[in-house]
């Protein structure tokens, strides 16, 4: 939004969908901050709330599905414009997917339950969150402000996050065939690890909204992934 309309019904529109889009933000972090906390404590009441505020970002999302097809339909926008309104639909999917993720961590620790989890494990999902988290945060911040600098920068630090998720995958893994006992509680920790890694990947798609938000233009369409799990393999010990 750079510049007033003649109409400032449309300008209180668009800051509208743009308020709406922080508040779905500052949630979806919230949420993803909780979800890790709960799992690396076994905090359950914490889980249960987690779960809980999800619908906070479903209303979200609907509200401002519901109001972009309303500004379409009124004010028929054109170039910059109708890209903030495709852009504010676009980034609303993908903060209430980041939600349902942090969600889906927090159903796990209720899965998980009373199992202690090993010390290196915890950190390394931390870790994971953190970085998913920072970016999750810089390309939100970047929407705010409109600034397309760094983008491309920050979509390529996603391979950390797939490098981390890979290596705590393998790790989750030689545990798994070092006990048979941990097979259950390991699979729920790879459910929650790779959660935390799409978050990044969300993060990354809100980049590229953003970039054509601000530039009119498509990022490059290929861009580095670190996710090597597909290609691990371990023989287990009979």
């Amino acid at each position: 939004m750079n510049s007033l309309h003649i109409v400032s019904a449309f300008d209180i529109d668009l800051h509208y969908l743009s308020d709406k889009l922080a508040a779905m933000g500052g949630q979806a972090e919230r949420m993803v901050e909780q979800s890790v906390a709960a799992l690396v404590a076994n905090d359950t009441v914490l889980a249960r709330k987690v779960t809980e505020d999800d619908r906070v970002l479903d209303e979200l999302q609907r509200d401002i599905d519901d109001k972009s097809i309303v500004i379409i339909g009124k004010r028929q926008p054109m170039a910059s414009d109708l890209r903030e309104i495709i852009g504010a639909i676009r980034i609303a999917a993908d903060l209430e997917r980041v939600g349902d993720l942090g969600k889906n961590v927090a159903k796990r620790v209720l899965a998980i339950g009373e199992t202690v989890q090993p010390v290196r494990l915890s950190r390394g999902l931390v870790a994971l969150s953190e970085l998913a988290l920072v970016q999750l945060k810089e390309v939100l911040d970047a929407y705010a402000s409109r600034s397309v600098d760094g983008l491309s920068a920050m979509r390529d630090r996603d391979g950390q996050i797939d490098s981390i998720y890979t290596s705590l995958f393998r790790e989750l893994l030689t545990y798994m065939m070092e006990d048979p006992r941990n097979i259950a509680p390991c699979t729920h920790l790879l459910f929650c690890a790779k959660n935390i890694e799409r978050i990044g990947d969300h993060a990354t798609n809100i980049a590229e909204t953003v970039y054509y938000i601000v530039t009119g233009q498509q990022m490059p369409v290929e861009r580095q992934k670190d996710d090597r799990s597909h290609a691990l393999s371990p023989e287990f010990k009979k």
